[in-house]
């Protein structure tokens, strides 16, 4: 009989530190929701802004992935980008976990656009909405053997 090795690791500061630091940084994400027809997975590249401590999302009422989220908001969002050099596998990632909703998109306008400028060109498009994932579970790969399951509260800093 072999034990089981439970690869997630007790949660510390470097683990809290790397998580807001990965929501800080990304300006993109891979978006996973329920297709809105099959029920089927579905991933889509959207932008991002950390706002308020969760990830937000500026998206037209023309995709898939917003038709998805209007029928179902549970979804997951993976942040962290590899870096230029080594092994892709060994650069830190996330995934946040939760339910998305519609936020405020005309107050939040001047945040967006600090941090995507070139969201200006179509930012007041009438299809496009803002969605806020709240964030339930979070789980990180701060590189390998490096794996941790966090919570909302440990986004707060």
């Amino acid at each position: 009989m072999t034990d089981k090795i439970n690869p997630i690791q007790p949660t510390d500061d470097d683990a809290r530190a790397l998580i807001r630091w990965l929501l800080a940084e990304a300006r993109f994400g891979a978006l996973a929701v329920r297709h809105p027809e099959t029920g089927a997975p579905y991933v889509s590249r959207s932008a991002t802004v950390a706002l308020d401590g969760a990830p937000h999302l500026l998206i037209s009422t023309l995709s898939l992935h917003t038709k998805a989220l209007m029928a179902d908001p549970q979804c997951s969002m993976l942040l962290g980008e590899p870096g230029n050099k080594g092994d892709p596998l060994t650069h830190p990632r996330m995934t946040v976990m939760g339910c998305a909703e519609l936020a405020d998109k005309a107050a939040l306008k001047e945040a967006w656009l600090a941090a995507i400028p070139k969201a200006k060109l179509y930012y007041d498009f009438t299809d496009f909405q803002m969605w806020r994932i709240t964030p339930e579970t979070i789980h990180l790969n701060g590189g390998f053997g490096k794996a941790f399951e966090l919570t909302p509260d440990d986004l707060k800093g």
